[in-house]
């Protein structure tokens, strides 16, 4: 029942030769589109002013990129399931390395905006090809430390954005540095292209369910989109005249239930099948990923506002201090990897709790400490926060996604990292409007603001450690009545 990630399991005798030559091209790729989700930030002001954009202009040139980058998840897996992996991984890459040149070279801000729409489109589709190729190639505890560097390259690149932009904007100085921030994509993505057509094998064909459920994509994407919208504008500095989407969203997802189970019982292929609810683990560690990336998303931005506003770093000064988290997180996810397979879910609900108690402490020390001995003062909770999260977004990956069919991979993890992207969305709109309310309240505190925002993070990584530890409930008492807590790839949807 442990054959899946038993201890020292190897590759299988079937493994691809290239598997770890593949996860590296397709790592770095990720890096790339992962890091534009948070690289941005640092450089608004400059984009303000070099396109002479609006601050909700300037502002949805980092909203825009996150909602069609959560639009595009799921069909995109669904097309790599039927497809291949290689080609949609290609297209994928290959138009974000447009898309970032054409975003660098914008000589408007409408012509910007646009830009970064269609690269977040880009790297939505390039996402769950990269999860699903972990899923295909990999077999046994190599599949934990290949989703170990996976979550490495996650939590890594989303803290390492601020510090790299940062950089940059020091380096590439002037009026025009900013568009160096997007310009970067080129060299590694035209190495990445040209590394990949060999190094990626082509794998995940299912021509059977190449029919893609038209149905299924516009009420799931219009559910996403009534649930994102609202919450970009609002990020967007637009207000919440756009909340009334919400209810609409609600009733086209619960739609689009209904209708992947209809298609499902026709025996046609749905867009998500209806199944994966009843995976052992998946709907749980779905939940988990959602309600971290509310809390994990969240901070970062608002520690930006903290760091810039209040205390007045520079924006490579603001990255460098949240830099501890980032290296906890790079540091640890790799590690996890390696002992999910011995250690299990308890490696999340210890993660969990030590990113509740690190921010704990982080809101105490900024409560009280301020100027330039802030950064150093938060430095150490926040390294044992990073060292938690990397034990959380590995392992929840690797358990979340290990009793999945390969041939479900990349819908599987689409849906998974669509669950993820919202949680980012609802962390950044909703920490950020909780700053934003407590510096008002307290006339322009910072101090007060940032430690009550931080209080509120760790409060909803409670509910994840709850739903954590309710879910290592479910595996023991599994064991305990002799079902198998952990299965083969498939196995319990053949007995569905």
């Amino acid at each position: 029942m442990r054959q899946l990630l038993r201890p020292g399991a190897g590759p299988g005798p079937t493994a691809d030769p290239g598997r770890w030559r593949a996860l590296a091209v397709t790592q770095v790729a990720g890096f790339m589109s992962l890091l534009d989700v948070s690289i941005v930030n640092v450089a608004l002001p400059s984009i303000q002013r070099g396109v002479d954009a609006s601050p909700g202009a300037a502002q949805w040139v980092v909203s825009g990129y996150a909602l069609t980058f959560g639009l595009a998840l799921v069909p995109a897996g669904r097309l790599g399931d039927a497809l291949g992996r290689r080609p949609m991984f290609l297209i994928a890459l290959a138009a974000f390395v447009a898309t970032s040149a054409v975003s660098g070279a914008a000589p408007t801000a409408g012509t910007l905006v646009a830009a970064r729409l269609l690269q977040g489109a880009a790297g939505g589709m390039m996402a769950p090809q990269v999860s699903g190729l972990i899923q295909n190639l990999f077999r046994g505890a190599e599949r934990g430390r290949a989703f170990g560097i996976l979550g490495a390259t996650i939590g890594l690149s989303t803290a390492a954005g601020p510090v790299v932009g940062g950089l940059i904007l020091s380096v590439a100085d002037g009026p025009d540095g900013w568009r160096w921030v997007f310009y970067v994509n080129l060299p590694i993505g035209l190495v990445a292209l040209a590394l990949a057509p060999r190094s990626v094998p082509d794998t995940g064909r299912d021509r059977a369910g190449l029919h893609l459920d038209l149905v299924g994509v516009a009420l799931l994407g219009g559910g996403v989109l009534g649930v994102l919208l609202p919450l970009v504008q609002a990020d967007a500095g637009g207000g919440g005249e756009l909340a009334w989407l919400l209810g609409p969203a609600v009733a086209l997802l619960a739609t689009f239930a209904w209708w992947e189970r209809r298609v499902a019982d026709r025996g046609r292929p749905p867009l998500v099948d209806p199944r994966l609810a009843r995976v052992p683990g998946y709907v749980t560690g779905a939940g988990i990923g959602l309600v971290y990336f509310f809390g994990y998303t969240g901070i970062w931005l608002v520690f930006a506002r903290y760091f810039q506003d209040g205390l007045g770093y520079s924006p490579l000064r603001s990255g460098l201090a949240v830099t501890p988290f980032a290296l906890g997180v790079a540091a640890s996810a790799v590690v996890a990897g390696r002992m999910v397979a011995r250690v299990g879910r308890r490696l999340t609900v210890a993660g969990l709790a030590a990113v509740v108690g690190g921010l704990a402490v982080a809101a105490l020390v900024l409560r009280h400490v301020e100027g330039d001995g802030a950064a150093w003062a938060a430095a150490g909770p926040l390294l044992v926060g990073g060292l938690g999260g990397g034990m959380v977004t590995s392992p929840n990956i690797t358990l979340t996604l290990e009793a999945v069919p390969v041939r479900m991979a990349g819908v599987a993890g689409g849906a998974l990292q669509t669950g993820q992207r919202v949680g980012s969305a609802l962390g950044t709109a909703g920490l950020s409007g909780l700053f934003s309310t407590v510096l008002d309240r307290t006339g322009g505190d910072y101090a007060v603001a940032i430690s009550d925002t931080l209080v509120g993070a760790a409060g909803v990584m409670v509910v994840a450690l709850g739903l954590a530890v309710a879910e290592l409930v479910r595996r023991r008492s599994a064991e305990t009545r002799g079902r198998p807590a952990r299965t083969e790839p498939g196995h319990q949807l053949h007995q569905l």
